[in-house]
């Protein structure tokens, strides 16, 4: 068995005059980070790998992530290649994952989340939102025969907004 946890990155500022890849979070992002990783009810000793798109305001909402979920001590890589929008470069990365990985934490960009779980989980989500958590657990032995997964857990800071 396998699983996947993808998060999508939080909102973030138009407000600075830099480049797409540059751009930081925003207040609401910052928030919604907090919001959603504090409810994201996960043992911390099960992630084995974490891998983050190198752009700011993905780091920024991976580093809000690994503070909450007391994930410091784990192997942690910024990739230029999940600076991806279409998912063929998420995909490819979590194919090449070292069969020794059993949860992966990915933290990526749209579309390329929304397509991913709309092609290997079993839910289908119009649009991952910022700052959403999607976890698929797959029943195979190697990340590169990735297929069809089960869909187990939805986690959108609309959800948590509602129940307040």
């Amino acid at each position: 068995m396998k699983k996947i946890i993808l998060v999508r990155h939080a909102k973030s500022s138009w407000e600075f005059n830099v480049i797409d890849h540059e751009r930081p979070l925003n207040q609401r992002g910052i928030t919604d980070s907090n919001l959603v990783s504090k409810h994201l009810n996960m043992d911390s000793a099960a992630i084995d790998l974490i891998l983050s798109s190198d752009s700011v305001r993905t780091t920024q909402t991976s580093k809000i992530f690994i503070s909450n979920l007391n994930l410091m001590d784990k192997d942690l890589e910024y990739m230029y290649e999940l600076y991806d929008f279409d998912g063929r470069d998420l995909t490819r990365v979590i194919k090449s994952c070292d069969t020794d990985v059993k949860t992966l934490l990915v933290f990526g960009h749209n579309h390329a989340v929304t397509d991913f779980v709309n092609t290997f989980g079993s839910q289908y989500i119009d649009n991952v939102p910022t700052s959403g958590v999607v976890i698929i657990e797959f029943d195979i032995n190697d990340w590169k025969d990735l297929n069809k997964g089960k869909t187990v857990l939805t986690l959108f800071p609309r959800d948590l907004k509602n129940d307040e």
